[in-house]
């Protein structure tokens, strides 16, 4: 009887034992794989990310930026990058969605020196509702930039355009001419304009 017991003790031990072994040996297939015990993930899915406490956007929701308005497109019209007088460089397609003034000027040009301080007075008033921009050709770096000095032009944007890339772009023949833009990307006005009749189509732009 007590070899019997004892063969029977044994008997126990070694299923306990190889009971445990059966279950660490499971658990460690699991760590390997990465799948969490109770039922295996499907093939080729990435794990669940952490919970944020705020639900995800639907798959098809359109990029929003962070102002919280859709982004606008951007038109062909406004598809051009140049260079600062100041050196920066300068993207027009962040205008898009806006009304825009292109202001083609030349430092050397009596009627732009006019017309000068007509957009540095109502620049500042309305730049973030119509920008307006400045293209300087005709003429060299230096004395555009004494021309922006003297009129006090410094706060608005001027595209430094010696080769007059964008003076063909736009089909400009002579100083001063503005292309004035729509928020559609329609080029509403291609011409000349003295410093009232600037002023009241800056101001119906911004209030359209």
């Amino acid at each position: 009887m007590r070899i019997s017991r004892a063969w029977t003790g044994a008997g126990r031990l070694r299923r306990a034992t190889t009971a445990g072994a059966l279950v660490v040996a499971l658990f460690g297939v699991a760590a390997c794989t990465g799948t969490a015990p109770g039922g295996p993930a499907a093939a080729g899915s990435a794990p669940a990310p952490a919970s944020t406490g705020t639900p995800p956007p639907p798959a098809d929701a359109a990029p929003t930026p962070a102002s919280g308005s859709p982004a606008a497109q951007v038109p062909d019209v406004l598809r051009f990058t140049g260079t600062t007088l100041g050196g920066a460089a300068f993207d027009a397609a962040r205008l898009a969605g806006k009304p825009v003034v292109l202001w083609f000027w030349a430092p050397w040009c009596a009627t732009c020196a006019s017309q000068a301080w007509t957009v540095a007075e109502i620049e500042p008033r309305y730049r973030d509702t119509v920008p307006i921009v400045g293209v300087a050709g005709l003429g060299e770096r230096k004395a555009m930039k004494e021309f922006v000095t003297e009129f006090d032009l410094g706060a608005t944007p001027q595209i430094e355009d010696t080769t007059g890339a964008l003076w063909k772009r736009f089909k400009v023949t002579e100083q001063s001419i503005f292309v004035i833009i729509d928020r559609n990307g329609t080029v509403v006005h291609h011409g000349f304009l003295d410093g009232e009749a600037l002023t009241a189509k800056v101001a119906a732009l911004a209030g359209a």
